[in-house]
């Protein structure tokens, strides 16, 4: 029934088929988490990335009301031009896909996606979380309760840092999401290596990481894994430049009143311009390293389902 509403690329089907490895990737960075041209030249590396390191990429959007699990360049070039593309979550899709309309997928959307195309392995730039000041607004993205209930593993660069990040990780604590710190201890936050808190486990390779995934489903512990790969080093902004250039964003998203799914969007672009462009580039090399581990774990979890 789902596939009524799914376009699968000819090489993503065939490699789900096949049970070779394949890599979700999100939309909502091409339409909404960077300026063109560096959107689109960002989504099509990152694609490159992933078939060097010898898996599939498939990036996920909504395009005349269809799903489509993997996107053709002139695809992932109309997304990155148009103006009027939706940012889909959990909650938008079945309007999205009825009314025939373009939506980017977001974190949650594209597990809901990559789970329903058999996709395992999914990478993004920073999962959402629990906003600084959600005492008062409850405003807590839907990432989190996917993560709760989707069996999908997302290699990240931790938590956005414009969010409050130890309510983050206990929200996930309470729901039994795992956090695992690649070749760290320390949760990393986006821009930054180092955020103040810790991660649940440390693992130092791939293939620990692949048995530990797999281990997990086939207990049948439902839900997602947050795996937290750190910026590289020589790509990390200063601390103390990045959360000055967030506070300074936060304040004048409440003072034009900037609310719900547009804060996040709005808060990066807002960050980038403080930043003078800097925050732009760690948010692309950060993608660019995601890809290769992402592409690495799928390998591994590829060969621990063969056997």
């Amino acid at each position: 029934m789902v596939r009524k509403y799914m376009d699968m690329k000819e090489d993503v089907k065939k490699a789900i088929e096949e049970r070779k490895p394949v890599v979700a990737l999100e939309s909502t960075i091409i339409s909404h988490g960077m300026p063109y041209p560096q959107n689109v030249k960002t989504a099509l590396e990152v694609e490159k990335i992933i078939k060097d390191r010898g898996a599939i990429p498939a990036t996920i959007a909504i395009l005349n009301g269809r799903i489509k699990v993997g996107l053709e360049e002139e695809e992932i070039e109309y997304l990155g031009k148009t103006k009027d593309v939706k940012k889909v979550s959990r909650r938008d899709l079945p309007f999205i896909i009825s009314k025939g309309l373009n939506g980017a997928t977001t974190v949650a959307s594209t597990m809901i996606i990559a789970n329903l195309a058999g996709i395992k392995v999914f990478v993004t730039g920073g999962i959402g979380g629990v906003h600084r000041g959600a005492e008062e607004t409850f405003d807590i993205s839907a990432d989190l309760q996917e993560l709760a209930h989707t069996g999908v593993a997302v290699v990240c660069a931790g938590a956005k840092s414009i969010l409050d990040i130890g309510l983050t990780l206990e929200y996930l604590e309470t729901f039994g999401v795992p956090v695992v710190g690649f070749k760290t201890q320390e949760f990393p936050s986006f821009f930054t290596r180092k955020s103040g808190f810790g991660v649940d486990y440390q693992v130092d390779d791939e293939e620990e990481l692949a048995k530990a995934i797999k281990t997990k489903w086939a207990l049948g512990l439902d839900g997602g894994i947050v795996v937290a790969n750190p910026i590289p080093r020589e790509y990390e902004m200063d601390p103390r430049i990045i959360n000055q250039a967030i506070k300074d964003a936060i304040s004048k998203a409440e003072t034009m009143g900037i609310k719900g799914k547009e804060v996040t969007p709005f808060l990066l672009d807002k960050v980038k311009e403080i930043t003078g462009g800097k925050s732009l580039e760690s948010n692309i090399k950060l993608v660019y390293n995601n890809a290769i581990l992402g592409a690495n774990l799928a390998i591994e979890l590829e060969k621990l389902y063969r056997i």
